[in-house]
């Protein structure tokens, strides 16, 4: 059999259309790490984009503008404390009376802490708890009714591998990272037939500025190498022994908001590095 030679034709290639262009979507968290991956991937495929996040303000707004610029879409920014239902319904306010409704709705936003139960301030049980997964219900109830009229949506929220496999001294993040992948699957039913798709992705550890800082908090602390404290901490339970990237979480959510993973709902995508696999 003869294989005939590939013919790559000179010049510059066409450019490949923009998935979402005119599209409008929502990440929570996203002011950096994986929030602003996701939001970065989105925007590279033509999304309108409301930021919503904490940080320093003139760095915020750098952000904000880069992206706008860059990527020719509109980019806006929300403070928007996630832990009051009233503060996350004029997020969303803000976003139908910026670009219209809502098309893509990413529930990033999440925080941590570290007790054991009985020593676990009842005050960090309750904030884990209202921005983690309480801010994701009333995210999802603010957008699901436009999203179901006419008829298109997609809603990803970013669990964790810690919503597939507990882990000690954590009882408030890994109940809400199970609580999301339980309210990621009843979104997933309720919208079944409505064009609306509900996923949730399950990341280990992400390399970002974040995770690089407690990385040098811990062998600071415990008076041991960087490569010590990844080994045998970060990655001790990851069986290939690499962070995920933040381009990587990304790419996996701008496929799962595509035409191509429209049959793809109520699923718990994990990323991992086969963690949850054993």
């Amino acid at each position: 059999m003869t294989i005939s030679p590939t013919i790559t034709p000179d010049g510059p290639q066409p450019a490949m259309p923009r998935r979402f262009l005119g599209r409008t979507a929502v990440v929570t968290g996203s002011t950096s790490g994986i929030g602003l991956g996701i939001a970065t991937a989105l925007a590279a495929e033509g999304a309108n984009l409301v930021l919503n996040g904490f940080g320093d303000a003139a760095t915020i707004e750098a952000t904000r503008a880069q992206l706008a610029e860059k990527y020719a879409v509109g980019v806006v920014y929300s403070d928007a404390d996630l832990a009051l239902p009233q503060a996350v319904r004029e997020l969303f306010a803000l976003a139908k009376a910026k670009f219209g409704l809502v098309d893509i709705l990413v529930n990033n936003a999440a925080i941590q802490f570290v007790s054991p139960i009985e020593d676990f301030p009842d005050t960090k049980w309750d904030s884990i708890l209202a921005i983690n997964l309480s801010a994701a219900f009333h995210a999802i109830k603010a957008v699901l009714p436009d999203m179901r009229a006419r008829g298109y949506g997609r809603i990803i929220n970013i669990s964790a591998v810690h919503g597939l496999v507990a882990e000690a001294f954590k009882s408030a993040y890994v109940a809400s990272k199970h609580g999301l992948i339980g309210l990621t699957k009843a979104t997933a039913l309720e919208a079944a037939t409505n064009g609306v798709t509900c996923n949730a992705i399950c990341p280990a550890y992400v390399w970002t500025p974040l995770v690089e800082q407690q990385i040098d908090e811990q062998a600071h602390r415990l008076g041991i190498s960087r490569e010590a404290v990844i080994a045998n901490l970060f990655l001790a339970n990851q069986p290939q022994k690499r962070f995920a990237t933040v381009e990587q979480i990304g790419a996996i959510t701008t496929f799962l908001c595509s035409d191509a993973a429209g049959c793809i709902t109520g699923a718990a995508l994990s990323v991992d590095g086969g963690w949850s696999a054993r």
